[in-house]
């Protein structure tokens, strides 16, 4: 008798054992590390900066655009005049300004690119952010955290494990 409560006890242990095992295994969670970037630069300088940029460089391809549109409505008058000498020099214009436009928009896209590339590969961010990841992990009992953005084999997922908004509080936004 005394054996079959040791075996029983044995038992119970292990099966608790395994079960606390498999229950830490299958807890994850998942965050949405756009989201985070956006609400922790919003309000930045820096991103300030790059939205200022961006709205600068909206603005001189919207005036050179409608330089090009200008021109196209000039080459059309004056093709309906007969004028083809006049209607072939704004043709070559158009052409210039159009590929000055291409180059600049392609150039412009670049530093915007760059930019952002740099606000959000910064290390003091990186640091910050994984500490208040495996913090918010730690205190809900996660062992593994997925983002959302590189999580191509992630089909579905339910809200709860979501801890996109802890780790945005956390980090003081």
């Amino acid at each position: 008798m005394k054996i079959m409560k040791i075996v029983f006890l044995t038992a119970f242990l292990l099966f608790s054992a395994f079960s606390a095992v498999s229950q830490q295994i299958t807890r994850f969670g998942v965050v949405d590390t756009a989201k985070i970037y956006q609400a922790y630069f919003k309000n930045s300088a820096p991103m300030r900066n790059y939205e200022t940029k961006k709205a600068e460089f909206q603005a001189e391809i919207n005036k050179k655009t409608e330089e090009i549109q200008k021109l196209r409505q000039q080459k059309n008058d004056a093709m309906a005049s007969g004028n083809t000498a006049h209607a072939t020099k704004i043709d070559s214009d158009i052409t210039k300004k159009t590929n000055a436009l291409t180059e600049y928009t392609r150039a412009k896209n670049m530093e915007l690119d760059s930019i952002k590339n740099s606000l959000q590969n910064s290390d003091a961010f990186y640091k910050k952010l994984y500490s208040v990841i495996e913090r918010v992990a730690e205190n809900e009992g996660f062992t593994m955290i997925l983002s959302l953005q590189q999580g191509n084999g992630i089909l579905w997922y339910s809200q709860s494990v979501d801890v996109t908004d802890k780790v945005i509080s956390q980090l003081g936004m």
